[in-house]
């Protein structure tokens, strides 16, 4: 097992998750979520960490995070919003509502727009998780309200 106790980072939970999964590399997504939803994404310290605790390279680490999606390598925004881009979604308008969507939320710090494709609610599009919460059949009116209560929030 590769010795962490000499590895200066700041934020160190990686080594407990590391740790938990034995050290071993083919726990490596499964170490990589549990980092992530414990810091909110992955910083470049965890992800030597991690590499150096698991014995595997910071490349194949890198390839790993970057392949999947899922992965975040800057803190996230304090919300989120999904909007579906999938085909049935855009059958019935989510290309112009991800206009309006990228139009309205320009420069904005504390939302994040993110593109997923298909979140299960077809005969509902266009559909957008906000904070987790599903809105369906959004027009730009409708997702403004929504951003508009994002804000009341802050």
């Amino acid at each position: 097992m590769p010795d962490t106790e000499a590895l200066p980072y700041p934020h160190e939970i990686w080594r407990e998750i590391c740790a938990q999964h034995g050290n071993r590399s083919d726990a490596l997504i499964e170490i990589l979520h549990a980092v992530q939803a414990e810091c909110g994404y992955l910083s470049d310290d965890a992800l030597k960490g991690v590499a150096h605790a698991v014995n595997i390279s910071r490349a194949e680490i890198y390839g790993v995070v970057t392949f999947y999606h899922d992965f975040r390598r800057e803190p996230v925004s304090e919300h989120c919003i999904k909007l579906c881009r999938a085909e049935a979604c855009q059958a019935v308008g989510s290309e112009e509502l991800a206009q309006h969507a990228e139009a309205r939320l320009y420069g904005h710090t504390s939302i994040r727009l993110e593109a997923v494709y298909c979140l299960g609610n077809c005969a509902l599009g266009p559909a957008a998780l906000v904070d987790g919460e599903l809105k369906a059949r959004l027009t730009p009116a409708a997702f403004d309200a929504a951003v508009n209560a994002l804000e009341a929030k802050a």
